[in-house]
């Protein structure tokens, strides 16, 4: 059963940690700056472009001839629309932005998982036909070799191409996860270690290994693709259209806000605690700068899932945003998943089309009239399951 990580447990361990390993990470602590971009759409290469320009990137980068290392998720052989790997116009987006800031020195890095092979996922995914349009290479982490590198006092295998790399640029995919609730950032990471050693995260409980790992590999930018990724599951099928894109510096930070996306609060996620308490990154939403670069559009009809219809009759959509949905949808099935959902009081209203309107139950500031509503614009999936627990 996973645990939430309590501020004491995370205090033992930053007391038990030697002063050697507070040298040997130091680089952790400086991270550049506290921001999150948020950008909403359907031109995916175009958004990703534009977040990167918000973002200033080109500028964190030392030298044009900094090696560039692009980690999408390519967990298996499954096309991005079903929710389990990264839209390849991310990482057209990115390439295209580098090249034309001057930086030639770049590859795609990534594995599958156990029993699935990379190149096919790099093929079905469109990452192959993608490289060879960008002149870029592609590094299969399977076939790399792996060096013992201790990561926080814990010894870990990692892929020896990692050591070559200057600056990395992770393109997770916010989704849920059957072990470890969700997946983003952090637990992007994995593709940068063999196989063998993947199984034996899984024997030491994912958490802990994800947050050494961590603080043995430095991610330099993160742009999560939260497109529509998977309510659920880490292997896709059951995708949540969401048409949206975060840029970070900070992966914890990163993982502790896309929790509430996806409705839990941080410390519900132990790997998300363990990797602060080793400097990886700093969780502190008080923090955070929130620099939202358009605002969402409605959710078009086509792009809900089968889980998203089951739900439907809990909803009461009306020009809809897809965060505010998406949020909505992500509180729902955490109701039903508790056995809670099915004594909710009333529908809940959502969209642009219920301002200035009255009602019972409401999602989002659109609904500020009704008599309960989330607040935000747009709320999360954390607010909103909060919120709704007290009507059930």
């Amino acid at each position: 059963m996973i645990r939430a990580v309590s501020i004491m447990q995370i205090n033992l361990l930053r007391r038990r940690m030697r002063p050697a390993w507070s040298l040997a990470l130091s680089d952790f602590m400086n991270i550049p700056d506290r921001e999150v971009f948020a950008i909403y759409g359907t031109d995916i290469a175009d958004m990703t472009v534009r977040l990167l320009q918000a973002a200033s990137l080109s500028s964190r980068i030392r030298s044009r001839r900094a090696r560039i290392a692009i980690k999408p998720n390519l967990v298996l052989a499954s096309p991005a629309q079903y929710g389990a790997t990264t839209h390849p116009e991310i990482c057209e987006g990115t390439i295209r932005y580098l090249q034309a800031e001057g930086f030639s020195n770049l590859v795609v890095a990534e594995g599958a998982w156990i029993g699935d092979r990379t190149p096919q996922a790099a093929g079905v995914c469109g990452y192959t036909t993608l490289c060879k349009q960008y002149g870029v290479a592609f590094i299969d982490t399977q076939k790399e070799p792996s060096r013992m590198k201790d990561c926080a006092g814990m010894p870990l295998h990692i892929c020896a191409c990692v050591e070559t790399f200057d600056y990395i640029i992770n393109l997770p995919v916010l989704k849920g996860h059957c072990q470890t609730k969700m997946t983003c950032a952090l637990k992007n990471m994995k593709g940068f270690i063999p196989d063998g050693e993947k199984r034996r995260f899984h024997t030491m409980g994912l958490h802990k290994p994800i947050a050494h790992l961590n603080a043995g590999i430095r991610q330099d930018f993160i742009l999560v693709d939260a497109i529509c990724g998977d309510l659920d599951f880490e292997e896709g099928g059951n995708p949540l259209r969401r048409d949206m894109l975060l840029g970070c510096f900070d992966p914890v930070l990163c993982d502790a806000y896309c929790a509430g996306l996806l409705g839990y609060e941080a410390c519900e996620i132990p790997y998300i605690g363990y990797a602060e308490a080793l400097h990886a990154g700093d969780g502190n939403l008080m923090s955070m700068r929130y620099n939202e670069l358009n605002r969402p559009a409605a959710v078009p009809a086509f792009s809900r899932s089968r889980h998203v219809s089951a739900l439907s009759r809990y909803i009461r959509d009306r020009e809809a945003c897809s965060a505010c949905f998406a949020g909505l949808v992500q509180a729902l099935r955490r109701l039903e998943a508790e056995g809670r959902l099915q004594t909710l009081r009333d529908i809940v209203a959502v969209g642009q089309g219920y301002k200035g309107e009255t009602g019972m139950l409401g999602m989002g500031r659109c609904t500020r009239g009704f008599q309960a509503s989330v607040p935000g614009c747009p709320p999360t999936a954390a607010a909103a399951y909060a919120f709704l627990r007290d009507f059930t």
